[in-house]
C-alpha cells in the first residue's frame, strides 16, 4: 500500500510541476486506484503484485467508498448552496443600472428632492464608479458617505491591516476588526449600511504596473494616502487616463482639500507640489498626531466633492484649495493655476491666493 502511495505522490508532483491543472492530476490518480483495484480482483492470492499493493482489495474498497461518500457530500452541498443563492437572487429586487426600488427611493428621498441633485442626479451616482485610494482616516469616511449616498460601485485599494491605534480616527473599522485587512472591514461596514451598492475591495499596495488599468475602471479617484509615493503615481496615472483626482490631506489640527482635474482646464497636484518635501519637513500623523475628527470632516468633503463631480451640481473645487484650522474654526480658500513646466500636464503658469475666512 506504501507503494501505491507513493506512486500517487510522485504523479501528482511530477504534474504539478509540469503544470498539470488540478483536474488532470487527479485524474491520473484515479486511474492509478482503479488500476490497483482491478489487480486485487483479477490476480490470485499470494501474487506479488498483490502483496506489494497491500494483499486484500478490502482495504482499497474501502478507500474507494469513502472517496465517493465525500464526493456525494461535497455534491449535495453545491446544491444546496445553488438552491440558495437562487432563491435569494429571486427575492431580491431588480438591481439593473439607473433603476429604484421602492426602498432605495425612501433612502435617497433626501437627496430626490435637491434641486441640484433629482432623480437624475442620483440616477447618476448610480451608475457611477469611484475609486478610493486608502481605507485610513480620509478613507474611513469617505467611503461611508459614498455608499451612504448610493454611488453604485465603490472601489478601495489598501495594503494594511486594522491596528488598534487606527480606531481614534478611522471610525469605519471596529475593535472586533483589528487584525484584519482594512478592505474588508470597509467593505463588511459598508455592506452593513448599504446592500444596494457593490463594493470591490482591492487588498494590496496600489503600484505603477496596475494602476492606469485600475484608474480607467473608474470616474472618480480619491486619493487619502499618507504618503507622497502614492500621491504622486495616482496624479500621474489620474492625468493619463483623464480621471478627477479628489485628494485630501491632514497634518495635527489642519486640513487641506483640493480637485485636480487637467482635462477641466484645473492644475494636477504636481503643478502645486512640483516636488516631495524633504524628510522631516512633512511628518506623517503618527509623527505629528491628528486630531480624531480632523480625517472625518476633510474626509466627507471629499465624498461630497466626488458627489458634485457625478451629479454635476455647484462648483466642484477645481482650481481651488480648501484650508481647514480646525484649532481656530477657521477656512481659506488658496486659487490654484497650472504650471506651463509641469511634467505631468504642462498647464499655463502660476499660483495665485485669494483667501476667505468663514
Amino acid at each position: 500500500m506504501v507503494l501505491v502511495l507513493a506512486l500517487a505522490g510522485v504523479l501528482w508532483g511530477i504534474g504539478s510541476m509540469m503544470g498539470a491543472p488540478r483536474k488532470a492530476r487527479l485524474t491520473m490518480i484515479a486511474m492509478l486506484y482503479l488500476g490497483v483495484l482491478i489487480l486485487h480482483l483479477l490476480l490470485p492470492d499470494g501474487h506479488p503484485l498483490r502483496v506489494a499493493t497491500g494483499a486484500s482489495p478490502a482495504l482499497w474498497l474501502l478507500i474507494g467508498g469513502f472517496v465517493v461518500m465525500v464526493l456525494i457530500y461535497r455534491a449535495g452541498l453545491g446544491w444546496l448552496k445553488g438552491r440558495a443563492e437562487a432563491r435569494d437572487a429571486k427575492d431580491r429586487p431588480d438591481q439593473s443600472a439607473g433603476t429604484f426600488t421602492e426602498t432605495e427611493l425612501n433612502r435617497y428621498a433626501r437627496h430626490i428632492v435637491l434641486r441640484e441633485i433629482g432623480g437624475p442626479g442620483q440616477k447618476k451616482l448610480k451608475e457611477a464608479r469611484v475609486l478610493v485610494i486608502g481605507a485610513g482616516g480620509l478613507g474611513a469616511p469617505a467611503l461611508q458617505y459614498l455608499a451612504a449616498a448610493g454611488v453604485g460601485t465603490i472601489g478601495v485599494i489598501d495594503h494594511d491591516v486594522v491596528d488598534n491605534a487606527n480606531l481614534q480616527r478611522q471610525v469605519i473599522h471596529r475593535d472586533a476588526d483589528i487584525g484584519m485587512p482594512k478592505v474588508f472591514s470597509a467593505e463588511a461596514a459598508m455592506r452593513a449600511q448599504n446592500p444596494f451598492v457593490t463594493i470591490r475591495p482591492y487588498n494590496r499596495k496600489l503600484e505603477e504596473g496596475i494602476a492606469p488599468e485600475l484608474f480607467a475602471e473608474y470616474d472618480v479617484i480619491l486619493d487619502g494616502t499618507d504618503n507622497f509615493e502614492t500621491r504622486y503615481l495616482s496624479n500621474r496615472v489620474a492625468v493619463a487616463v483623464g480621471k478627477p483626482l479628489i485628494s485630501g490631506a491632514l497634518s495635527q489640527w489642519e486640513g487641506q482639500l483640493s480637485v485636480f482635474d487637467p482635462a477641466h482646464e484645473a492644475p494636477c497636484y504636481q503643478c502645486i507640489f512640483p516636488e516631495a518635501p524633504a524628510e522631516g519637513l512633512a511628518p506623517s500623523c503618527a509623527e505629528a498626531g491628528v486630531i480624531g475628527p480632523l480625517p472625518g470632516v476633510i474626509g466627507s468633503m471629499m465624498a461630497l466633492e466626488a458627489i458634485k463631480l457625478i451629479a454635476e451640481a455647484g462648483r466642484p473645487m477645481r482650481g481651488e484649495m480648501l484650508i481647514y484650522d480646525a484649532l481656530w474654526g477657521e477656512t481659506r480658500k488658496i486659487g490654484l493655476e497650472r504650471r506651463a513646466d509641469c511634467p505631468i500636464c504642462g498647464g499655463a503658469a502660476r499660483l495665485s491666493e485669494t483667501a476667505q475666512a468663514s
